[in-house]
C-alpha cells in the first residue's frame, strides 16, 4: 500500500495534507485540480487512508483493519463515487451516493469521505445539489473532488473547498523513476518523461507501450524523410497516422520536439539539451538544411493542427495540410 513518502514530487500538496492531518484541522472539501495521470487519485486514496487509519500517524500504517479493508477496496467509510454514464455525473448519482448517504454516521471510522473523480463530469443539477451539501456537511464528513478541469466548476462549490493544485513533476525525477523502477532503458526514459511534461502518469503510460515505441518510430522516419518523399508517399504515411488517431496529440508532441530540438541546434549548437540526443547527426542536418523561419512555421503549424483536431476538424484534412507544411518548409 503506497504512502506519501512513495509519491513522486507533490511536496506542497503532501506538506499540506499532512500539516491538516497532525494539526487536527481538515477541511470538509477539498478539490484537487490538475491533468490526468498527475497522481490526484493516488494522494486523495492516501489522503483519505491516512484519516483513517488506526495508528493516526502521517502515513498509513497499511497493517490496521481500515487500512486492510482500503487496500482491498472495501473501507466502508471511504467511498469512491461512480456514475453510470461516461460522460456526466447525474444529480441522481450525487442524491444516491453522496446526499442520500451522508447522514448515516460512520460505520467504524472517525471521517467518511467521499471521493469523486472526474468532478469536471457533475452537471449543473448535480453541482447544485452537491453545493447544499458542501455548505452544511456533518462533521464527520469530508467530500473531495478531482478534476482535471476546474474551470467546468460553478464558483460557489470552489469558493468552499481548500484547493490543492497538482504541480508538474521535474523531469530528472521522473527519468530516474522510469530507469530504477521501470527498467526503462536510458534513451527512452530520456523521450518519455520529456513528453510528460512532469505528469507521471503520462510518462509511465509512454514508457510501457508497445504503440508508443512503434509511434515514435514513425514519426522519426517522417521528419528524417519527409523533404524527400513525393505525394503518393505522403498519402501512404497519412494511412499510417490514421492508425494512430486515438493518440494523436502524443504523435504531434512527438514531431513537436523533434522540430524544437532542431531549432535548438541550430541556435546554439550544442547537443547536451537535445532530448533526440539518439539522432544528432540527423538533428544537424535538418538544422544544416532548414531556415529559422521554415522550422518557426512548421512548429505553428503543429500547434494549429492540435487546435484543429480538438475543434473536430476532419482528420485527414488537418493532417494533410501539416504535413504539406511540413515538406515545404
Amino acid at each position: 500500500m503506497p504512502g506519501f513518502s512513495d509519491v513522486l514530487g507533490h511536496e506542497q500538496t503532501i506538506a499540506h495534507m499532512k500539516s491538516a492531518i497532525e494539526a487536527n484541522k481538515v477541511s470538509h472539501a477539498y478539490l484537487l485540480a490538475g491533468e490526468k495521470g498527475s497522481g490526484k487519485k493516488m494522494l486523495a486514496g492516501i489522503f483519505a487512508r491516512t484519516l483513517q487509519c488506526e495508528a493516526h500517524g502521517s502515513e498509513p500504517c497499511g497493517k490496521c483493519h481500515s487500512c486492510i479493508q482500503a487496500e482491498s477496496g472495501n473501507q466502508p467509510d471511504i467511498i469512491y463515487v461512480t456514475h453510470e454514464k461516461p460522460g456526466s455525473i447525474s444529480v441522481d448519482d450525487i442524491r444516491g451516493q453522496v446526499n442520500g448517504d451522508i447522514q448515516i454516521k460512520p460505520y467504524s471510522s472517525p471521517y467518511k469521505i467521499y471521493i469523486i473523480d472526474e468532478a469536471e463530469k457533475l452537471t449543473q443539477q448535480a453541482q447544485n445539489a452537491l453545493l447544499k451539501t458542501i455548505e452544511e456537511p456533518p462533521a464527520y464528513a469530508i467530500i473531495m473532488l478531482l478534476t482535471a478541469n476546474e474551470g467546468m466548476l460553478l464558483p460557489t462549490i470552489k469558493s468552499r473547498c481548500v484547493t490543492l493544485t497538482m504541480k508538474p513533476v521535474p523531469l530528472p525525477l521522473i527519468r530516474q523513476y522510469l530507469m530504477e523502477e521501470l527498467q526503462i532503458p536510458d534513451y527512452r526514459a530520456d523521450i518519455c518523461a520529456a513528453f510528460s511534461q512532469g505528469n507521471v502518469g503520462k510518462a509511465k503510460r509512454l514508457a510501457l507501450s508497445d504503440s508508443f515505441g512503434e509511434m515514435l518510430e514513425h514519426a522519426l522516419h517522417m521528419v528524417k524523410y519527409i523533404s524527400e518523399m513525393e505525394p503518393s508517399d505522403l498519402v501512404e504515411d497519412l494511412k499510417k497516422i490514421n492508425t494512430y488517431k486515438m493518440d494523436i496529440q502524443d504523435y504531434l508532441d512527438l514531431l513537436t520536439v523533434w522540430y524544437r530540438d532542431v531549432l535548438m541546434f541550430k541556435a546554439t549548437c550544442d547537443a547536451n539539451n537535445l532530448v533526440f540526443s539518439n539522432e544528432l547527426n540527423s538533428i544537424r542536418d535538418k538544422a544544416k538544411d532548414s531556415s529559422y523561419e521554415g522550422l518557426e512555421c512548421i512548429i505553428k503549424a503543429l500547434e494549429k493542427a492540435k487546435v484543429r483536431l480538438n475543434a473536430n476538424v476532419n482528420f485527414d484534412m488537418a493532417m494533410e495540410l501539416l504535413l504539406l507544411t511540413m515538406k515545404e518548409n
